[in-house]
């Protein structure tokens, strides 16, 4: 399996591990910390030496009841990082959902489109669909950042994340985009209380069937500090960890993760078992 995207073509055969920029004063995790563009690029840099595969980078948060952010402000915090980034050598994924964030993002070179909104804001599926080559990743979210967690979903959640993403998918495929562009996350924290993101990962692997590669992110969230007791979401880094080897085992392809260094060693540990 492979991820088609910009300017790589992503081998999926082992699990790779996405490293979160967050260009933000505040994301719940690490909000201030790479703000500006030049503590931003030291940070896509150490991930990389701690292994990253691939570059998340953000301009607006996303947490539960985290307001919008104008056009010209997200545009400001992250084209100067993408511009810069893409010069690393390394797929540079862009985590945004408005269309012309996407178009802006791509001008610059950056090989993937990471939409919380699975390109339902606008026009950003035919901002996708005309892109020759860049690779994307459809997420499921329930009602709006702002809402979410106010108002979760109810019972069952698997079958209504499984129909939306085959939905969101489809209608992108039947625009001539290629499956080998397509990832899909199921959107752990997205309108879905602690129980039901937690069956999610059990059951992840009824997921599989739809045929398209998995990003599982888990890295720091509230559900964790559920399980744990942990409040700050710094101190969630080994339930992190153990997420994400979890959801890997279920079928997981690509990890989005705060602490890239000890998931790329439990992966190791992990892939040592699979060949031994």
């Amino acid at each position: 399996m492979r991820w088609q995207t910009t300017r790589f073509d992503i081998d999926l055969t082992s699990p790779r591990v996405m490293g979160i920029v967050n260009v933000t004063p505040d994301s719940f995790s690490d909000g201030g910390l790479h703000a500006g563009t030049a503590a931003a690029l030291r940070h896509c840099e150490q991930l990389l030496k701690e292994g990253a595969h691939i570059l998340d980078i953000g301009g607006e948060s996303t947490r539960p009841g985290s307001p919008a952010v104008p056009l010209e402000e997200e545009l400001a915090r992250v084209l100067p990082v993408v511009r810069e980034a893409v010069r690393l050598d390394v797929p540079v994924s862009v985590d945004t959902y408005k269309p012309e964030v996407m178009r802006a993002v791509l001008d610059a070179g950056a090989d993937i489109v990471n939409d919380i909104w699975a390109l339902r804001r606008g026009d950003a599926l035919q901002a996708v669909a005309a892109h020759p080559r860049c690779g994307v990743c459809l997420m499921h979210m329930h009602r709006d950042p702002q809402t979410m967690q106010v108002a979760p979903m109810d019972g069952d959640v698997l079958p209504d994340v499984l129909a939306f993403l085959a939905e969101r998918a489809g209608a992108l495929m039947a625009n001539g985009v290629a499956r080998e562009r397509i990832v899909l996350d199921p959107g752990i924290g997205f309108g879905k209380t602690v129980a039901q993101n937690l069956s999610l990962l059990a059951r992840q692997a009824e997921l599989l069937p739809l045929g398209y590669a998995l990003l599982a992110g888990w890295s720091r969230k509230s559900t964790l500090g559920a399980v744990t007791g942990h409040e700050r979401p710094a101190d969630r880094a080994a339930a992190s960890v153990a997420a994400a080897l979890l959801a890997v085992e279920r079928g997981a392809r690509v990890v989005r993760v705060h602490d890239v260094r000890d998931t790329v060693d439990a992966l190791k540990v992990w892939q040592a078992l699979q060949i031994s």
